[in-house]
């Protein structure tokens, strides 16, 4: 485990290289005005400090021994030649040597290819390398020789003074993975540790001095870039363009001149910085070019030209969303409708709305739908918005219109009881006091026409059935002679109960009722004692 952080620590060195060396490959302005750039070297010497740093790496005998892993070695030599076919491509042939430290040694002698891409006096440099390894092991092993590969990159800075004016370049920094695989052979008396196989993982850091042998110094060429800001617009939006130029012949003491030119728009300027307004140009891509030149001649570093894409991208379609709340509603009920609009680049907008049943009202982020005499269904909202430009997004949303849910099933429900245990004489007469029970219970049946009224007479278990017939009838009695209650709506029941009492129940049209324990009996075969309801005076 302690050594992932040498790991991140040469992935965070090689990206350091690559993000210091690819902005000088690609920038044309790296080096100033008037001044002229190293022409490539064929061969190139090399030869520095190097410190040697293994990392995941454990000895022939893996994680069982303490102390079988290999550690850095902090001071050691490299040296290297690569000799160039072209510009860009060539092969090298390297050796480093780490003599002393805690495993020993360790030695490379490899070649393989590297690739450079020169921009002014900065060279940065990549290279694959394989060959023979030399490494001690980290217990008892001697130095030996095995196989293994690096990779690595770097930069050059080529020196522009002095006696060795641009042969001479200063190697900041050179870093190297480095794979090594070493077979230390059979162990061997007396301690048998000092054999086995070893592969190693580590990394080296170097710099030094280079060596440039080869090439010239030719004339340069002048140089032009443009730059365009931003490269993607809307239209009417301004761009703004900026040239930069390279070599044009030094000491002159006349202005540069500069002139602008696109198939895009109009383009201002006589320097270098122009505008390129965009006002009705369609969407597409252009092309704005920059021309310099210094001095009357024609030569080619006096003039020069450069070229630089833009885009003039349409104005995107607004997106809209609606919801209905509710979602359902009864007929002749209302809904709320919102919409939500967006314009990627904030243009106004308006909305509307749609309907295919019902009416609606609204031309802003809400609307509302009413839905007088529409039948139950499905109502379709369409949502429009519309920005300045005339471009529209449409969705939709749904309404439903739900039938009125039927009325309840009708239900028997218990009226007024009447008490027969005021008059111990006449325990079966209608009394004063329940006609008044009876009163309101005609006046039900004539509100609900329709509905049979079941009245069921108790007795007490010390009574005889009989009595609780008699107070039934006598109750029938006071309605239908007193109250004009049709004898066919009431139907009589008896049922054997403490208390002595009649208990009404109107039953509705449709209606069913509980029988219970009641019983139905025979009317003409009830024997009738006394009157059958207290009568009014005369």
């Amino acid at each position: 485990m302690m050594h992932r952080r040498p790991c991140k620590v040469i992935r965070a060195l090689l990206l350091a290289v690559a993000a210091a060396a690819l902005p000088l490959c690609c920038a044309a302005q790296a080096a100033p005005a008037g001044t002229q750039s190293p022409s490539a070297s064929r061969v190139d010497l090399f030869g520095g400090y190097s410190y040697y740093h293994p990392f995941n790496s454990i000895g022939p005998f893996g994680d069982s021994l303490e102390g079988n892993t290999y550690q850095p070695i902090p001071w050691g030599g490299i040296g290297s030649l690569a000799a160039y076919f072209g510009a860009n491509i060539g092969v090298e042939f390297e050796g480093a040597a780490s003599p002393y430290g805690p495993n020993d040694c360790s030695y490379i002698a490899q070649a393989g290819p590297i690739f450079r891409s020169q921009s002014g006096r900065y060279v940065p440099f990549a290279h694959l390398l394989f060959g023979g390894t030399r490494d001690g092991g980290p217990m008892l092993q001697p130095c030996t020789w095995g196989y293994g590969a690096t990779i690595g990159a770097g930069f050059d800075y080529i020196l522009g003074f002095g006696p060795f004016q641009n042969r001479v370049a200063i190697r900041p920094i050179q870093a190297d993975l480095e794979y090594s695989d070493i077979n230390f052979g059979p162990n061997t008396a007396p301690t048998f540790l000092n054999g086995g196989v070893a592969k190693i993982s580590a990394y080296r850091l170097s710099s030094g001095i280079v060596i440039r042998l080869g090439g010239s110094t030719p004339e340069i060429p002048a140089a032009y870039g443009c730059v365009v800001t931003p490269v993607t617009v809307f239209p009417g939006d301004p761009i703004t363009v900026t040239g930069s130029v390279i070599n044009l012949e030094a000491g002159r003491r006349l202005k540069p001149v500069y002139t602008w030119t696109t198939n895009g728009g109009q383009v201002e300027g006589t320097d270098d910085t122009a505008t390129i307004s965009t006002a009705d140009v369609a969407p597409g891509d252009y092309v704005v070019n920059g021309h310099v030149s210094e001095g009357m001649g024609m030569r080619s570093n006096e003039h020069a030209e450069c070229a630089a894409s833009f885009r003039i991208q349409a104005y995107d379609p607004p997106s809209i969303s609606c919801s209905a709340n509710p979602s359902s509603i009864l007929p002749g009920g209302s809904s709320t409708i919102t919409s939500e609009g967006r314009s990627p680049q904030n243009r106004p907008i308006n909305y509307s709305y749609s309907t295919t049943a019902g009416q609606i009202a609204g031309n802003g982020t809400t609307g509302a739908l009413t839905t007088a005499n529409v039948s139950p269904g499905i109502i379709d909202i369409t949502c429009n918005v519309v920005d300045d430009l005339g471009k529209t997004a449409t969705t939709t949303t749904t309404v439903t219109v739900v039938a009125p849910p039927p009325p309840p099933a009708p239900a028997a429900r218990n009226l007024c009881s009447i008490s027969f245990d005021r008059d111990r004489k006449r325990p079966v007469r209608v009394d004063n006091e329940a006609k008044g029970c009876l009163d309101d219970i005609a006046l039900e049946m004539n509100r609900e026409s329709g509905a049979t009224l079941v009245v069921v007479g108790k007795h007490d278990p010390q009574e005889a059935p009989e009595a609780a017939a008699e107070r039934s009838l006598n109750v029938k009695q006071y309605l239908t002679d007193e109250k004009g209650i049709d004898p066919n709506r009431i139907q009589l029941r008896t049922v054997e109960s403490t208390g002595r009492t009649v208990d009404n129940v109107l039953v509705p049209s449709g209606a069913t009722w509980d029988t219970g324990g009641t019983t139905p009996f025979d009317p003409t075969k009830v024997e009738r004692h006394g009157e059958p309801y207290a009568k009014q005076p005369r």
